[in-house]
């Protein structure tokens, strides 16, 4: 059952809404009890702060739905590349491959996708290097080329 909303929060964020940078900052301060925001955008710093004033207002999520959330990061966590991966076991063995396997480069085992022309393409990620029509490469820069014939940078080529 969901509570009906409270006027006074309503009319609160209502007047947060046309608060200046200086106002939205000040009650950033007072919610969260840091010096300064994390950012000095207006929007972001209103949308922090009504999600703060709702959370204190109606309380925040139940313990089951943080153990859970906690639960799928572990699980599906692309930025970490833990993302299926048996047991979060790291795919790089040694220690030299892991030192200078880019980050920024999806998990062995995703297929990365790009409309290029009328074609389109379709790359594997492998554990040292890139699958394209069944040939292996070692960069995603070298794929663009063989696909458009000059130079292009990999991860801007395929929009990484």
């Amino acid at each position: 059952m969901t509570q009906a909303p409270d006027n006074n929060l309503i009319t609160a964020i209502m007047a947060l809404k046309t608060a200046s940078l200086e106002e939205l900052t000040a009650q950033y301060t007072e919610l969260f009890g840091q010096a300064s925001p994390c950012s000095g955008n207006k929007v972001f710093l209103w949308r922090r702060i009504v999600h703060k004033l709702q959370e204190n207002a109606y309380g925040g999520l139940s313990g089951a739905a943080e153990g859970r959330i906690q639960t799928l990061i572990a699980q599906y966590d692309p930025v970490n590349n833990k993302a299926l991966r048996p047991g979060g076991a790291p795919a790089i063995i040694n220690d030299k491959t892991k030192k200078n396997r880019d980050m920024r480069l999806p998990i062995p085992g995703t297929v990365i996708t790009k409309e290029y022309k009328t074609q389109t393409i379709e790359v594997r990620v492998l554990d040292y290097g890139f699958e394209y029509k069944g040939k292996t490469y070692r960069t995603l820069t070298a794929i663009a080329k063989e696909i458009t014939g000059a130079h292009w940078n990999g991860f801007l080529f395929f929009n990484l």
